[in-house]
């Protein structure tokens, strides 16, 4: 596996552009189920299905451009919609050659959190990074964010891109909608690797008075459950309250900011954006109750906990322990909750080994 490419400073220059969408910039070509379109520049191709909905081409005229990608991002990755069922498009950048490999980012990012990564997976997987349901250019229903519902959205992008079977990483959130896939989807998911969260139902709840400072990490999981006050709140000062949460959990290392201000914009550009980003969290209730009953057959897949020595160590591999028979542990120095972004290269060297088995027996079985 290849290093990462750095972000050049140059590749985006000034205030974040606003991507433009035109009838050129959507291409469509013949057969199976996802719709390209144009980001960046880039001449893309891909796969005719019904046309986007309203509210998501709109959406994707009003979202500001991703900034500072690796350079020649766009070469080898396309950003394209996938239909889901019930008239939902989901959004996915996808590339590289090799077997699947899914990436879930979390809260609240979207696709653009494993942009440091995807250049070099690409050199060994198809990569597919997906905006979930709510985030980014994807559509914001009013409902559907358990985690049971979340998982067959993917499983739906990966019957829609032709993958069967595939590997999975999950970030933050993405940990337990990875955890819900693997669970729900035993037969579609080899490997499965997660870091820097819990999941509901299977970690133990903390205790309701905390530590200050385990305050101020912890708050944002009551407070975005809550029905409509948060959105009431927040409106208007998303730079404030997103801006908070990115530091907070950033440690000693904070994010460049230009990504604070390409997430927070990505929030505050759409009218359903705050909703669908409070989503997964409104449906917790949900997923906690789901979680219970899937963690009653462990996982047999390999799994591998990722966490950061200045975020949950090895947390998330201790939670997947209660959930799964076989799993690996990562910790990386010098890191906190943002791993893609805060250390590419660590998390490359460790999904490379953890991975290999997984790409070695593709190959072979290519071969045969």
């Amino acid at each position: 596996m290849r290093k990462a490419q750095s972000e050049p400073a140059g590749e985006y220059p000034g205030e974040v552009a606003t991507v433009r969408m035109s009838r050129r910039s959507v291409i469509r070509a013949s057969g199976g189920g996802a719709l390209a379109l144009g980001l960046g520049g880039a001449t893309i191709t891909g796969a005719a299905v019904p046309a986007a909905s309203a509210a998501t081409r709109k959406a994707a005229c009003t979202v500001p451009q991703p900034p500072h990608l690796p350079s020649g991002f766009w070469k080898t990755f396309t950003s394209r919609y996938i239909s889901v069922g019930d008239g939902l498009m989901l959004h996915a950048v996808t590339g590289g050659d090799g077997p699947p490999l899914l990436l879930v980012h979390g809260w609240p990012e979207t696709w653009y959190a494993w942009r440091l990564v995807m250049p070099a997976l690409a050199q060994d997987f198809q990569v597919i990074a997906v905006d979930q349901r709510g985030i980014g250019l994807s559509d914001k229903p009013a409902s559907g964010y358990d985690t049971g519902t979340l998982a067959r959205d993917l499983i739906a992008v990966m019957d829609a891109l032709g993958h069967k079977q595939f590997a999975v990483v999950g970030h933050d959130t993405g940990m337990p909608i990875a955890y819900a896939l693997a669970a729900d989807y035993r037969d579609r998911v080899e490997r499965l690797a997660v870091a820097e969260a819990v999941i509901p139902g299977v970690t133990p709840s903390p205790p309701l008075f905390l530590p200050t400072a385990k305050d101020e990490q912890l708050f944002h999981l009551a407070f975005n459950k809550l029905p409509t006050m948060n959105e009431q709140l927040i409106r208007g000062r998303e730079d404030i309250y997103f801006g908070y949460e990115f530091a907070i959990h950033a440690g000693t290392s904070p994010l460049p900011d230009y990504v604070v201000r390409y997430y927070v914009e990505v929030l505050a550009t759409q009218p359903d954006a705050l909703r669908g980003s409070f989503g997964w969290y409104r449906e917790l209730d949900a997923t906690t109750a789901q979680n219970a009953q899937r963690a009653a057959q462990s996982l047999t897949q390999p799994v591998l906990g990722i966490g950061g020595t200045e975020g949950n160590a090895d947390g998330p591999a201790n939670t997947m322990k209660l959930a799964a028979s076989n799993v690996q542990t990562l910790v990386i120095p010098d890191c906190a909750h943002w791993v893609p972004e805060q250390a590419p290269q660590a998390l490359l060297a460790g999904l490379a080994a953890f991975l290999a088995p997984y790409r070695q027996g593709s190959a072979a079985a290519l071969l045969r």
